[in-house]
């Protein structure tokens, strides 16, 4: 075994001898030793219940024969970082997350590892954890929020609330209304209800193959939870046996399958971040124009929230991710000869599926677009792309040409949108927010949901060299590249300006001559760095664009 490095012969009785100081008997080391990765924490909703979680999963690795130790990961609420400071925060944490896990489980020599998490940078720094480790590993995480209800029926969840806040501002609800989504929009454990960045990463953890069924869409707060969470205790153990690494689940046609579903589901933008990422980690190349050429093939199935009213736990009774799966095979759209965590392979596990809520999920025959959820455009404005959840803009803002309004923060941006200083028809540029102007790239659900909120998003485009929360809806273009920090033409953009947006044809232009575009150019100076100590600061100088996953040198 693995852990056999840190406890046998007498070279290691040191090592042993500290394993007793933690109670660990003699019966308990002769097992192999798994690593149950936690991010339980007392911050995020979604991670409040991974104490239970993680205690299911250690109670069937003992089931299964083995010993399971728990260490942290860390992880941050990015709707409580949301709309200040602390959101430059949040995906930075995605490549300490994965750094982490991997100093703790090569100096314990681990020889399986659990990974629980649940939130935004949590689960795709845990899957690029995995992918550099190689070593056998499956995923459960804290399962999704159930959705809120309203006093007159109506569902809701925390979209609704950030675009309450909005009209608020546009005054047409007032601060009873704010305080009824407030008190209604979150009302359960869970990462929050609807295809946000948290359960469109744990959904594409199943089409990965590194979990078992449900991992994406058993709500946290039902004991099928625990359930699932003793089921991948006792499976590590046979990843163990069998010695199944995630290289040999993660592979190139993997990310073809994860990618394709992405499209189907409607999954957030941060998925554009987070699978090149995981990716790079597994040996395997993306390209952004991958994603088009899957997405002109791959119907769109599901409109969860934020693109429709229905939520995770509607997926779930409809069949969940594997029911999603079943419809793509059916026109070979995946490849379903791969193997998974449960040691079967893909075609194996679908066998007896069963879409049980045309709604929810589609069938193929008859879906809700013939393109995917997810859309990258290019142009002289993003030459090296940039990212737009289609699946969730207006129709009549599909293709778009307005002057620009340009602010070179998102808190200039929602000072002028909350002023009444944004009119229908304009293109909101937000820039210095990307990977290294940020640096830390930001979301933007707050400007966002302050256009939708105040009856702007059938009628105003925003983009951004920073990124947005899956739970953003409307014409909101994310990921511009090159950033504008690194001399990208968004940083160029001038007060009414036009910008053309052509989403079906996946292009995206500032309609300005070459020759005045040269000679802003020659003017433009970069501005000094936002933050010039501490982490954030080290980040902005290893981090990579965006449309390379945001990785780190």
């Amino acid at each position: 075994m693995r852990s056999d490095n840190v406890k046998k012969g007498v070279e290691r009785a040191p090592n042993r001898s500290l394993f007793y100081a933690l109670g660990y008997t003699k019966e308990e080391l002769d097992r192999p030793l798994i690593g149950i990765v936690s991010s339980y924490n007392e911050i995020v909703p979604g991670h409040m219940n991974l104490d239970k979680i993680t205690e299911a999963v250690k109670a069937g690795v003992r089931a299964a024969g083995g010993t399971p130790i728990m260490f942290p990961a860390i992880a941050v609420c990015d709707g409580i970082a949301m709309g200040h400071v602390g959101m430059k925060y949040s995906l930075v944490t995605r490549d300490l997350i994965a750094d982490s896990t991997e100093a703790m489980a090569v100096a314990h020599q681990f020889d399986g590892l659990v990974m629980v998490p649940n939130c935004d940078k949590n689960v795709p720094g845990l899957l690029m954890a995995a992918a550099r480790l190689n070593i056998p590993t499956i995923f459960c995480s804290g399962g999704p929020m159930l959705a809120g209800k309203m006093s007159d029926g109506r569902r809701t969840c925390l979209s609704h609330m950030f675009e309450a806040v909005g009209a608020y501002h546009a005054g047409t609800l007032d601060e009873a209304g704010v305080e009824e989504y407030e008190n209604n929009a979150c009302p359960s454990c869970g990462s929050c209800s609807g295809m946000y960045t948290a359960n469109s990463m744990n959904c594409l953890t199943e089409v990965l193959g590194m979990s078992l069924r449900g991992n994406g869409t058993i709500p946290g707060a039902l004991s099928a939870r625990l359930r699932l969470a003793k089921h991948t205790g006792m499976q590590i153990m046979k990843l163990v046996e069998e010695n199944i690494c995630p290289r040999d689940i993660m592979t190139e046609a993997a990310f073809s399958n994860a990618l394709a579903m992405d499209m189907a589901l409607g999954c957030s933008t941060n998925s554009m971040l987070h699978l090149p990422a995981i990716a790079h980690e597994a040996g395997v190349a993306i390209n952004l124009d991958i994603a088009n050429a899957i997405s002109a093939r791959t119907p769109n199935l599901c409109h969860l929230a934020p693109a429709g009213d229905t939520y995770m736990e509607d997926l779930e009774a409809a069949g969940g991710v594997w029911a999603v799966m079943k419809e793509l095979a059916k026109r070979d759209l995946i490849d379903t000869s791969l193997l998974t965590a449960t040691g079967k392979t893909v075609a194996e596990n679908l066998q007896d599926v069963v879409n049980l809520d045309p709604e929810t999920i589609r069938p193929i025959e008859n879906p809700y677009s013939p393109y995917g959820g997810i859309a990258v455009l290019r142009g002289n404005l993003a030459q090296d792309g940039c990212v737009v959840k289609q699946s969730a803009v207006a129709p009549e803002m599909m293709q778009h040409q307005g002057p620009a309004k340009v602010f070179d923060s998102e808190e200039e941006a929602i000072e002028c949108i909350y002023g009444g200083k944004i009119v229908a028809g304009d293109v909101v540029v937000i820039r210095y927010e990307g990977p290294k102007g940020g640096p830390g790239m930001r979301e933007m659900l707050n400007p966002t949901s302050a256009i939708c909120g105040m009856g702007l998003g059938e009628s105003v485009a925003l983009i951004t060299d920073g990124r947005f929360s899956g739970a953003t809806r409307g014409a909101a273009i994310g990921h511009v590249c090159p950033e504008a920090a690194m001399g990208g033409l968004i940083g160029l953009v001038q007060d009414g300006d036009m910008i053309s947006i052509d989403i079906p044809a996946c292009k995206i232009d500032l309609l300005v001559s070459e020759e005045e575009i040269e000679r802003r150019r020659a003017a433009w100076v970069c501005p000094e760095p936002k933050v010039k100590t501490g982490y954030l600061a080290r980040y902005a100088k290893m981090v990579r664009p965006a449309s390379e996953g945001a990785v780190l040198d």
